[in-house]
């Protein structure tokens, strides 16, 4: 048990990451990489990584890393099959961690995001479909998984109430903002406008995961005057949620005992960017407004695997606590004394390991943003210079990031990102 477990302490790579020293983190990271993860969380090691590289500018770099997690998380996924039964007889960690439904959908955004970087764009289209089709995929992932532990929990005997495990997400502001952008720049401006109508879809079908308006600038991102060009701004703020333990000791009927259920929740860890504003140097002013809000989401594609969780923790727990009971029966009714002693002892062996074996895989990425603002300007072809502020709730300045001689082109993609995961 111990071998499959995560040690170390983060302090300095959050450190970094705080002081948006992006690159200093990822070296941070990498020094302590052996303390930090163990032989099962290959895949979480290369997100963090390749998400830290993204931020840092090093986009080669969060492609190799961000593609070898994607891989890893297929693999592991289709592996989790045969891994099941080590997952019943102990926990959840001693499975290779196989990624939130969150991670592997969002890994496609920065994937697109660094090859526009790398000038790329025919990859970069390629990245946005395959978040598309990863995204329509998600309400079947763990129909059948699910179906199956449902049915051996009902044999087991146990008629508690399962988690909501229905996905609402099946739409994505930031994907089709971007591949909005991408289309326009390219010139496919019919693509482009099925892009627009998507996004005001995403807050129309699901206003439980949008329940602010549609940034006011994406009405203006298809009508550019021909001789105007465009400069758009994508800002992340925060980090995605972070996963505690909520423990749970469920009654058995009749026996005077109980079941111990260790469960991973998401929850969301506080961000104090409240507002972000672009200052031009020619005078000009622009606001960034809440297009996609990543925690959010990330916890509405967490409930099928939360509820397959459950289900498995129940038939788990049932499991230990039946055989505890088994023991203890026989130690009640043997007539040699010595018997009831050894029974009686791998009874008390048998709760204790119930006890401390029964514990929730809290495994999850630690540097994915919380949020995606964004906003635009229409300008003259040229070059600009121009500052972006974080704000919190009492209009404090949280960051401030500068941007020198930033070339706008006509009838092109001119995006801006900017970080600040405080």
């Amino acid at each position: 048990m111990g071998s499959c477990a995560t040690y170390g302490s983060y302090e300095r790579v959050d450190a970094n990451v705080y002081a948006s020293d992006f690159t200093g983190a990822a070296e941070a990271l990498e020094e302590d990489r052996n303390y930090l993860y163990s032989a099962t969380d290959s895949v979480l090691y290369q997100l963090d990584t390749g998400i830290l590289a993204h931020y840092a500018g090093d986009f080669s770099r969060s492609n190799e890393r961000l593609s070898e997690a994607e891989a890893g998380i297929y693999a592991f996924f289709t592996k989790s099959i045969s891994q099941t039964v080590g997952a019943y007889l102990v926990n959840d960690s001693v499975m290779d961690y196989a990624g939130e439904e969150y991670e592997d959908i969002y890994t496609n955004i920065f994937m697109a995001l660094n090859y526009y970087h790398l000038g790329k764009m025919e990859s970069a289209f390629v990245e946005i479909r395959r978040f598309d089709n990863k995204q329509k995929a998600l309400s079947t992932k763990y129909a059948d998984a699910l179906a199956n532990a449902r049915e051996e929990v009902r044999k087991q005997g146990d008629s508690s109430a399962y988690p909501d495990s229905g996905v609402q997400f099946n739409n994505s502001a930031l994907a089709r903002y971007i591949s909005m952008l991408f289309y326009r720049g390219s010139g496919q401006f019919d693509s482009a406008g099925v892009d627009h109508r998507y996004i005001q879809d995403a807050f129309a079908t699901q206003p439980q995961l949008y329940p602010f308006p549609v940034p006011s600038s994406v009405a203006e991102e298809l009508t550019i005057p021909g001789e105007k060009a465009r400069l758009n701004v994508l800002a992340f703020s925060g980090l995605a949620p972070k996963k505690e333990e909520e423990v749970l000791r469920v009654p058995l009927t009749l026996s005077g005992t109980y079941y111990k259920l260790s469960l991973p929740v998401m929850v969301d860890r506080f961000s104090a960017v409240n507002a972000i504003q672009v200052s031009m140097d020619n005078g000009e002013v622009f606001t960034l407004e809440l297009l996609e809000d990543i925690s959010a989401i990330a916890k509405d594609t967490f409930k099928q695997k939360q509820s397959l969780i459950y289900l498995r923790s129940v038939i788990r727990s049932l499991t230990k606590t039946t055989s505890s009971l088994v023991m203890d029966s026989v130690a009640d009714n043997a007539d040699d004394s010595g018997v009831s002693l050894l029974f009686s002892i791998l009874s008390l062996g048998s709760k204790v390991y119930n006890e401390f074996s029964e514990t929730a895989d809290l495994r999850i990425s630690r540097y994915f943003p919380g949020s995606a603002w964004v906003g635009g300007i229409t300008l003259d072809p040229g070059i600009y210079s121009f500052t972006v502020e974080y704000f919190d709730s009492n209009r404090r300045v949280v960051e401030t990031r500068r941007f020198e001689n930033v070339s706008v082109f006509l009838n092109s993609v001119n995006l801006v990102e900017v970080i600040c995961l405080r």
